[in-house]
């Protein structure tokens, strides 16, 4: 499951906008996880995560 994160987060964030310094990759890692935790609809449910856990 772990890897399956890294790897959404290297393909949506890292390739994808290339940052040329080791500060913004880790800004863009903090607001991807904010979102990925937080935002992301999932497919399964089709809703956010926090969302899903605030209704449990």
């Amino acid at each position: 499951m772990a890897e399956n994160f890294f790897s959404i987060l290297k393909t949506e964030c890292i390739y994808r906008h290339k940052p040329a310094a080791f500060r913004k990759v880790n800004g863009m890692n903090n607001r991807y996880i904010d979102f990925y935790n937080h935002k992301r609809i999932q497919l399964k449910t089709g809703v956010a995560p926090l969302t899903l856990h605030h209704s449990a």
